[in-house]
């Protein structure tokens, strides 16, 4: 996973969506699409960026198959992220 990727992936408003979408667990992609007014292939296209950037990661039981957060892959976008936060004190200085 790159950076890049996986900031490229989180750009767009509908990928957001969805990733809000599963922080309530896993779902199949007929459950995510119910939730948007546009087409299944475009639902695919989307799902296929987040898995591409492993914000996302599927998994197969039966004739399904099931999304869901990769939490690690926010845990170490947070962490690079907050080494530019500073704190109050050094930013005064």
């Amino acid at each position: 996973m790159g950076y890049a990727e996986t900031l490229k992936a989180l750009s767009d408003p509908v990928r957001r969506e969805i990733l809000v979408l599963l922080k309530s667990g896993k779902m199949t992609a007929g459950e995510i699409g119910s939730h948007f007014d546009i087409r299944g292939a475009t639902i695919s296209y989307h799902l296929s960026l987040l898995k591409s950037a492993d914000l996302v990661f599927e998994s197969k039981y039966k004739n399904f198959v099931y999304y869901e957060l990769n939490t690690s892959v926010f845990e170490e976008i947070i962490l690079w992220l907050s080494q530019f936060g500073g704190n109050k004190n050094e930013i005064e200085k």
